[in-house]
């Protein structure tokens, strides 16, 4: 059985009323037109996670568009539990921007029977005017809607899920055959979908704008002479461009009347490249819009938009369209502007040779944001971008920690799997510590560590006869080779093993009395700050186990899969870690995580340390086999953890929505913020306000693609 969303799922409001109150107007509308441009992108997220999520936002828009959300619940004549039902799944749909969550990849639906779900549409405003288009996207949706076939209940390759990354008929090999001839033709794989025809050949399309081989006049080009078809080893690849083309138009339209208010020259030339990226399909233009980016140091309005994060793509290559815009807070963004400024000295602390860490540490911008608008299928708590190896090796990156997104998510007032005496210190100070575990997962994290490179000359970019493996005393033997990236060559498990080496990061360095105290703790402050971090951590290992798959052996998030990983590292510490079995007050089975805060900085350190350097040695290696041989032993789930995993599962907490706030223009042309109640239908309702009643251009879109994948399954 599918998921079914709890109307009880926690909602918190994204808090920003007195950061955006404080711009100028010129600000406001910088601000308007970038939030405008991601959420036009957002819809892409509809195309990127099922064949049926399109239709159903289309549904679901005119559904609740008609009339006030109070309104429609007065004449609907739903009962009291299936209007919850109801708004519970719209709010969850507009939340993860399709019917399958955003973390953890599997699908939910409705909590009402289909057939009452059917009389609700029927009495919408919108269906006594226009009848015949709802009962058509009715028809195109609502089996696939309620649909719990095995193949559809989480997102995956042919076979054990659904992606719409590829077409129906592809199996991973499609996916290594169009890699490698991409490889060839030094084109990236973010912004691109695979279609495998019925002769055997591949359609690959680049997300553009443009539909055909010409882009606008005068406007930079590196992929028109690509734009072709192509033999490689005997078969045809025909690359293509124009993928979601009206949405990229939209987002490319706010994008330019962002570009009349920007603030900068950096912010003006950043989205000069970005407009190119995304009319083009270009993927170097967006390199040159985040290298902009970057240069871009304490900007009042901060925002990146594209394709960016591969964790949904089950090959872990293509990226989801993602953006943001958010105001910077100026008091927290000091702490982690402290964090920078120390970051030299805190890198040598680090558990492997200084041959294995970058030359020379780029000092990143780190800042603290109020998200104004975030779009894509979730909303992380800090970021590390951009994701292009070269940029983040060589020229630089930035991190961000978006600060009213972890205040929203520090509202527990008791949580699962602690002790009475833990409790208390958990829900006080899980907070703070996860601000400060987000700084050294981010900076010091995703910002460490070389790779190990030979360029087209032949030359290494470090001296073979000095760097010496740690652990084995003998010479490098593997290397990236030109044309290869992380993500190219780790593949399926290259998202979570970045996750799980930052997250280590981070555990290791909050031991550093100097890192806490940049954080304003010391003493028994940044003890306790210390162990709820680790307590924190390995509770979330156990937690993790809901977003494992035994039937297939799947693990469905990144980051989970990561605090499992740790759990199990340091559990072979003895004495440090325990997780016990007992009876729930309840009378049902629960779960205790204890942790011995003593052994932390002696064993626990010692365990983490030691691990976190085979991770880096063999990421800077590119020793694949062996990552890949590590990374799947502490990522097996055996018979004892699947038995707590059947007490995970009851007992799971539902994870929380936000309501994001709009803005509007008001008559004198001025911009303003709309906030929301903080509750599922204040998510509706500013979802029905940031997007078209009905969207032709998003039907019509769909229809063109739909036919690459098979109708799904009844119910």
């Amino acid at each position: 059985m599918a998921d079914v969303i709890s109307p009880g799922t926690p909602v918190s409001k994204l808090e920003c009323k007195v950061a955006f109150e404080n711009l100028t107007n010129k600000e406001k509308l910088y601000a308007h037109y970038l939030s405008r441009a991601s959420f036009e992108g957002g819809l892409i997220v509809l195309f990127q996670t099922s064949p049926e999520s399109v239709p159903i936002f289309l549904l679901l828009q005119a559904l609740f568009s008609g009339q006030s959300v109070q309104n429609f619940k007065t004449a609907s004549s739903c009962t009291e539990d299936e209007w919850k039902a109801l708004v519970a799944y719209a709010a969850a749909f507009y939340s993860n921007m399709g019917n399958y969550k955003g973390f953890g990849d599997t699908k939910f639906i409705p909590g009402l029977p289909k057939e009452r779900f059917h009389a609700v549409l029927q009495s919408c405003a919108n269906y006594k005017t226009n009848q015949s288009k709802l009962d058509e996207l009715w028809q195109a949706c609502s089996d696939a809607m309620y649909s719990c076939a095995d193949c559809e209940k989480q997102l995956g390759m042919k076979d054990v899920g659904i992606t719409t990354y590829y077409s129906a008929n592809c199996i991973k090999e499609d996916s290594d055959f169009i890699n490698d001839f991409m490889t060839e033709k030094s084109l990236s794989p973010y912004n691109t979908r695979v279609f495998k025809k019925s002769d055997n050949s591949y359609e690959l399309r680049l997300a553009s704008v443009c539909t055909g081989a010409t882009a606008d006049p005068g406007m930079e080009d590196d992929v028109a002479c690509l734009i072709n078809s192509h033999n490689y080893k005997g078969t045809v690849v025909n690359i293509t461009r124009g993928d979601y083309s009206p949405l990229m138009r939209r987002v490319v339209t706010n994008l330019q009347l962002a570009q009349e208010h920007a603030l900068n020259e950096n912010e003006r030339s950043m989205l000069d490249g970005y407009i190119a990226s995304f009319t083009t399909g270009s993927i170097n233009s967006h390199k040159d819009g985040s290298r902009h980016w970057i240069k871009d140091k304490g900007p009042i309005i901060e925002t990146y938009i594209g394709f960016i994060e591969s964790y949904r793509d089950p090959c872990g290559m293509r990226g989801e369209f993602e953006g943001f815009v958010a105001m910077v807070n100026k008091e927290m963004s000091k702490k982690f502007a402290n964090l920078v400024n120390a970051a030299e000295q805190l890198l040598p602390l680090l558990p492997w040779p200084s041959g294995f860490e970058k030359d020379t540490f780029l000092r990143p911008d780190f800042t603290s944001l109020d998200v104004l608008g975030f779009s894509g299928s979730g909303i992380p708590a800090g970021i590390n971008i951009p994701n292009y190896d070269d940029i983040r090796q060589n020229e630089g990156f930035k991190n961000v920690s978006l600060g009213n997104v972890l205040a929203a998510g520090s509202q527990d007032k008791r949580v699962s799997f602690l002790n009475d005496h833990d409790q208390d210190l958990y829900c006080k100070l899980k907070g703070p510590a996860f601000e400060v575990q987000v700084g050294l997962h981010e900076l010091l994290g995703h910002g460490s560590g070389k790779l190990f490179r030979q360029d087209e000359t032949g030359q290494l970019n470090f001296d073979l006869a000095k760097v010496i493996i740690p652990e084995t005393g003998q010479k490098v033997e593997s290397w990236y080779n030109p044309g290869d990236t992380y993500d190219s060559k780790f593949c399926l498990i290259s998202s979570s093993y970045e996750e799980c080496r930052a997250e280590c990061v981070g555990l290791y360095l909050c031991l550093s009395t100097d890192v806490l105290s940049i954080f304003g703790y010391q003493d028994d402050a940044a003890d306790d700050i210390i162990y709820i971090n680790w307590l924190n951590m390995v509770r979330a290992g156990l937690v993790g186990l809901e977003f494992y798959t035994p039937e297939n052996n799947k693990w469905r998030q990144a980051h989970m899969q990561a605090r499992f990983v740790i759990l199990q590292v340091l559990l072979e510490v003895s004495g440090l870690v325990e997780v016990s079995e007992i009876g729930g007050s309840d009378g049902q089975p629960d779960l205790i995580v204890t942790l011995d805060r003593k052994k932390i900085p002696t064993e626990g350190k010692a365990a983490i340390g030691q691990f976190l350097q085979k991770l880096q040695v063999l990421k800077s290696t590119c020793n694949v086999d062996a990552a890949t041989a590590l990374y799947n032993k502490y990522s097996s789930v055996n018979d004892d953890f699947l038995r707590m995993r059947n007490i995970v599962l009851a007992r799971k907490i539902p994870r929380r929505f936000f309501v994001q706030p709009h803005t509007k223009f008001l008559d004198d042309g001025s911009v303003s913020l709309v906030e929301f109640d903080s509750n599922m239908e204040g998510i509706v309702e500013s979802s029905v306000m940031r997007w078209l009643s009905y969207d032709e251009q998003l039907e019509t879109t769909w229809l063109k693609d739909k036919h690459h994948w098979p109708c799904p399954s009844s119910p």
